[in-house]
């Protein structure tokens, strides 16, 4: 039998069949996934071949080819990788200009991640009823420099439905992956979008400022307009997988585009003669904020090798 993966328990695998079915699934025992260090070899999103055993529960024996997929490391400490979700038309990264505060570091992070495995991206900034003033002119500057990189951006209330309509055009016959920080309105917007859905939500902390996990797994909501969404637990962090130094700013559009006018080939953007990766940030026409991103990950990939104070 085959079906698709739509949920994911950590032990089980909810599996939805053509005809419209849920079986619960395990994988076979001796089930490895070739060349990927995962830690759930399954992900939702994934096409899987499957049989019933005589208990009649699914049992996963194999997995159908994938047209991309995102990857995360474990943690800090951790060489092992998760998958996010597999065979995505795009990655929505849910963020929030405070309630909790999103920062643009992470949000680069999120970006890098998504060119390094093609998989197109949008930011989706949430509520926006919340702002004052001085917060909704740094949205308008935020979007501005994300629009003017290449990126969809949509600023939204999940609360009161606010300009969800151009979300909607844009989401509509996609399977979207919806990644974020705990507490930025995830599951909230996926119940502003599919009414049905019934994601659990909760509020954030009035003292930190910061979000409850009410996600515990990856599950995929079926939208009434056409396509899903995979709502994953919040991140908290971006750890970076394989990257290779000379390969980083291949992930950050505006850098990559300007970097094939500096002197060296193998210009790091660091402090060489003839950079105009440097060159563009002290002329603004690189956001200073992005360089930095790409700089933090320079040092992420050297531990610390790179200072960026440096070089600013």
């Amino acid at each position: 039998m085959k079906g698709l993966v739509v949920k994911n328990t950590g032990s089980w695998y909810e599996v939805k069949t053509n005809d419209g079915k849920r079986i619960n699934c395990k994988i076979k025992g001796n089930f490895r996934l070739k060349d990927i260090r995962s830690t759930n070899p399954i992900a939702v999103g994934d096409w899987v071949e499957f049989e019933i055993n005589k208990e009649g529960k699914g049992i996963i024996y194999d997995i159908g080819e994938r047209k991309n997929y995102i990857i995360r490391r474990s943690s800090n400490f951790s060489k092992e990788v998760s998958i996010l979700a597999a065979n995505l038309d795009t990655a929505a990264l849910v963020v929030t200009v405070n309630y909790p505060e999103t920062s643009t570091v992470f949000i680069d992070r999120f970006l890098a991640v998504a060119e390094a495995y093609s998989v197109p991206a949008c930011l989706i900034f949430n509520k926006i009823d919340l702002y004052s003033e001085e917060e909704k002119e740094y949205l308008d500057a935020i979007t501005y420099l994300y629009e003017s990189i290449g990126y969809p951006v949509f600023q939204v209330s999940a609360l009161y439905a606010i300009n969800l309509a151009p979300l909607i055009d844009f989401l509509k016959d996609k399977i979207t992956l919806f990644a974020g920080n705990s507490g930025v309105g995830k599951s909230a917007l996926i119940n502003a979008l599919s009414p049905t859905a019934n994601a659990k939500t909760s509020e954030i902390s009035s003292y930190h400022r910061k979000g409850v996990h009410t996600t515990t797994f990856s599950e995929m909501y079926e939208l009434p307009f056409g396509g899903h969404v995979i709502d994953i637990p919040g991140i908290k962090g971006f750890g970076l997988i394989d990257m290779k130094e000379d390969e980083i700013d291949h992930y950050f559009k505006e850098i990559f585009a300007i970097s094939s006018q500096c002197r060296f080939d193998n210009c790091l953007h660091l402090n060489e003669p003839g950079c105009a990766v440097i060159q563009a940030v002290e002329n603004r026409t690189i956001s200073l904020s992005r360089y930095q991103s790409y700089l933090n990950i320079l040092e992420d990939v050297h531990g610390g090798k790179y200072r960026k104070d440096e070089y600013l």
